[in-house]
C-alpha cells in the first residue's frame, strides 16, 4: 500500500491557522479588548425570509407520502438547474439545465473538478491566489506555473503567448485582491486558451458583487468561452450559503478536449462519487433566483458594499495604495512604510485591535499586502476603519 506522494509537497501550516494561533495569543493575554474581525470571510448577514420560506418547503414535502423525494438525481433537481439557467438568461448566456450541476459549494469543486485533468497537466495560477487553487493542484500531482501580478498591471495579470498551460485558474472578482476583469480583458483569456486548448476553471463566487457594466458576471458573456471555460459558482456570498453549503458548476455541451465531453465526463465522475445535494438545500437554493430572493441577497450584499465605501473612505484619506471593493467584497492594501504582511498584521492587530490576512498567505506577490474582509457588521466595519486611520495617522 502506498499514500499519495503529493500531500508531502504541501505547505506544513496553512496561513489561516497561523493567524488563529496569533488572534488567540493575543486574546489570551488581553481578554477584555474586543477584536475587530476584518480577516476571514465569512458572512454576516443571515438567509434571507425568501430562502428560508424554500427550506420550509423542502422540510414540509419531506413529511408527506404525497410529496417526500428520497434518492435524487445526482447531478441536480430539475426545478433548480431551470431557475439558474433562467437567471442567466437575464444576463444574455444560454444555458441548458444539463450543463449545470448542483453543489455543495464552491470548496468541494475546486479539487473535485481535478477528477477529469491527467497528473500531467501544467496549471497555470495567476498570483496572489487563494490557496486552494494550489493546493489541489499539488495534491494532484501537477506541474504549477506562477504567473505574478502586482500594482503595475492592478493584480490583473494577463497571459503570456509563450507560456504553456494546460489548465488555467482564474477567479474575478478575486479573491484576494478583490480586481476584477473587464469583458475586453476576459477575451484575451478566453482566446488564449482556445489557442493552447487549454481549459479555464472560472470561478465567479463574487460576481454579485459587480457594480461595473463592463465587468462581466460570468465567463459564458465572453464570445468562445463555452469551448474552453468551466464556471464554479457558489451561494455562500451571493446569498449566506456559507453555513448551508450549495453552489452549481456549469460544464457546457461544447467544452471537447481529446475528442471526449467533459460535461459527460463530469456526468460519469458525479453519478459515481455523490449523491447529490440534498431536496431541502435546493428549494432553498432554488428561491435565491426568485423576485423576491434576488431582491433581499442584493440587500443583504449592500451592507457589505456600504462596509466597503467605508473603508475606501478611510484608505484615501490615509493615502495608502489598494483595489478592489468597488466590485469585490475584499480589498487589497499595500503596507505603508516597506512593512511585510506579517509586520503589518501584529501592527493592526496590537496597537488597533483589528485582524486582517497578511497578503504573503496567498503566495509570494501578495507580500507587502494585506487583504480585508467586509464581512462584518456595519457598525464593526465603521468603528474598525475609524480605529485603523486613527493608528494610520501616527504612522
Amino acid at each position: 500500500m502506498k499514500l499519495n506522494p503529493y500531500f508531502a509537497d504541501l505547505d506544513e501550516s496553512y496561513f489561516f491557522s497561523e493567524m488563529r494561533a496569533r488572534t488567540d495569543a493575543y486574546a489570551a493575554m488581553h481578554p477584555d479588548e474586543h477584536l475587530y474581525r476584518m480577516g476571514i470571510g465569512d458572512v454576516t448577514q443571515p438567509l434571507c425570509p425568501a430562502v428560508i420560506q424554500g427550506l420550509m418547503r423542502g422540510v414540509r414535502d419531506q413529511s408527506t407520502m404525497e410529496t417526500f423525494h428520497g434518492y435524487l438525481f445526482e447531478c441536480g433537481t430539475d426545478f433548480l438547474r431551470s431557475a439558474i439557467a433562467e437567471h442567466y438568461a437575464t444576463r444574455g448566456v444560454t444555458l441548458f439545465p444539463e450543463e449545470i450541476f448542483i453543489t455543495s459549494g464552491a470548496g468541494d469543486e475546486i479539487g473535485a473538478l481535478g477528477d477529469l485533468f491527467s497528473s500531467d497537466n501544467t496549471v497555470l495560477v495567476t498570483e496572489p491566489a487563494y490557496p486552494a487553487y494550489v493546493d489541489t493542484s499539488i495534491m494532484g500531482g501537477r506541474r504549477i506555473v506562477h504567473l505574478p501580478s502586482g500594482k503595475a498591471d492592478g493584480f490583473l495579470p494577463m497571459p503570456v503567448p509563450d507560456l504553456k498551460a494546460d489548465l488555467i485558474f482564474l477567479c474575478s472578482p478575486n479573491n484576494p485582491t478583490g480586481a476584477a476583469y473587464t469583458k475586453a480583458q476576459l477575451k484575451e483569456w478566453v482566446d488564449y486558451a482556445n489557442t493552447q486548448e487549454a481549459v479555464i476553471l472560472f470561478d465567479a463566487a463574487y460576481e454579485a458583487f459587480i457594480t461595473d457594466s463592463d465587468v462581466p458576471h460570468s465567463i459564458f458573456e465572453i464570445d468562445g468561452a463555452e469551448r474552453c471555460a468551466i464556471e464554479i459558482c457558489s451561494l455562500s456570498k451571493t446569498a449566506g450559503f456559507t453555513g448551508t453549503r450549495c453552489g452549481y458548476t456549469i460544464v457546457p455541451n461544447a467544452l471537447i478536449r481529446n475528442g471526449q465531453s467533459l460535461r459527460a465526463l463530469w456526468v460519469r465522475s458525479r453519478t459515481t462519487k455523490t449523491n447529490g445535494i440534498s431536496y431541502i438545500l435546493q428549494r432553498g437554493a432554488e428561491a435565491v433566483f426568485t423576485p423576491a430572493g434576488q431582491a433581499q441577497t442584493k440587500a443583504s450584499i449592500a451592507v457589505y458594499q456600504e462596509n466597503a465605501r467605508i473603508w475606501m473612505d478611510a484608505l484615501d484619506r490615509a493615502g495608502l495604495w489598494y483595489t478592489g471593493g468597488r466590485n469585490a467584497p475584499y480589498i487589497w492594501v499595500a503596507c505603508p512604510n516597506g512593512r511585510s504582511s506579517w509586520a503589518m498584521f501584529d501592527l493592526l492587530l496590537t496597537k488597533a485591535q483589528i485582524i486582517v490576512t497578511p497578503g504573503v498567505g496567498f503566495g509570494a506577490c501578495g507580500e507587502g499586502f494585506f487583504r480585508i474582509s467586509m464581512f462584518s457588521e456595519p457598525s464593526e466595519a465603521s468603528a474598525a476603519a475609524e480605529r485603523f486611520l486613527s493608528l494610520m495617522q501616527t504612522l
